[in-house]
């Protein structure tokens, strides 16, 4: 038989539900979980954007949908199971976030960054892996944290994205260990710095892009496509072995 050691990164037959896709990160991976052969619940509040972005990809149904709804979670697993049969992957991608020194914070607007940062993606892992239990199938849970997640955010002061982020970290590890025996992988992406509408006024300055090149090893910011390769090897049977991590895709931010 012919060794084929990039058949397990395919994603043929497999659904997927990802949220936070109308734009930025989530619009790439989209488009790259597509292009491996997967069916994609693409899910975002705009749904002006979401037909853009199937428009010309019959492998993805849009569901437009605040992520923390109380009914959003059972509304994109029911729209997995409806389109395509099952319910494979998830990735947690959604995320907003805010530039504020802590003693100026809002304890509203910190709950609410944690709502969408963290809890929207706690109930959604959640049904999913309802779903997966009860129908004896494996599953692969995919979280989009942060380097912010590892560390404090110094000059930049985002208290509420931290916080969220180094939850998520944890919270990944936390389901990991409560599923595994279940064939539930669950792990996360930390992404350094990559160019997306939440943080286009750091791109656009000379001092922002400073920050970013000068504490970044590699001495760049990431660009488009350098996490496809972490998305596709944890959402396939690439990483069937391979729970509980954070992948840090960042230049070598945490490194140092």
């Amino acid at each position: 038989m012919t060794l084929d050691p990039l058949a397990p990164f395919r994603l043929d037959g497999r659904a997927v539900i990802l949220t936070g896709a109308s734009s930025g990160l989530g619009h790439r991976f989209a488009r790259s979980l597509a292009a491996a052969g997967a069916d994609v619940v693409v899910a975002a509040r705009r749904a002006e954007r979401l037909e853009s972005l199937v428009t010309g990809h019959p492998r993805m149904v849009p569901v437009a949908v605040d992520v923390t709804a109380d009914d959003a979670a059972g509304r994109l697993v029911d729209a997995a199971v409806d389109a395509f049969g099952r319910v494979d992957v998830v990735v947690n991608n959604a995320g907003i976030s805010r530039v504020l020194a802590a003693v100026d914070d809002d304890v509203d607007d910190f709950r609410s960054e944690l709502e969408v940062n963290l809890v929207a993606p706690y109930e959604l892992a959640r049904a999913a892996a309802r779903w997966m239990i009860d129908a004896g199938e494996p599953g692969s849970i995919i979280n989009i944290g942060s380097v912010l997640g590892h560390g404090g955010g110094g000059r930049l002061k985002v208290p509420g994205y931290a916080a969220a982020k180094g939850g998520l970290h944890n919270l990944t590890r936390e389901l990991a260990s409560q599923w595994a025996r279940r064939s539930i992988r669950v792990n996360a992406i930390a992404p350094g710095w990559f160019e997306t509408e939440m943080n286009g006024e750091m791109f656009g300055t000379d001092g922002g892009m400073a920050y970013i090149v000068d504490n970044t090893p590699m001495g760049r910011p990431g660009v488009e496509g350098e996490l496809d390769g972490a998305l596709l090897f944890l959402a396939s049977a690439a990483s069937t072995y391979v729970t509980g991590q954070v992948l840090y895709v960042d230049g070598g931010w945490t490194a140092i």
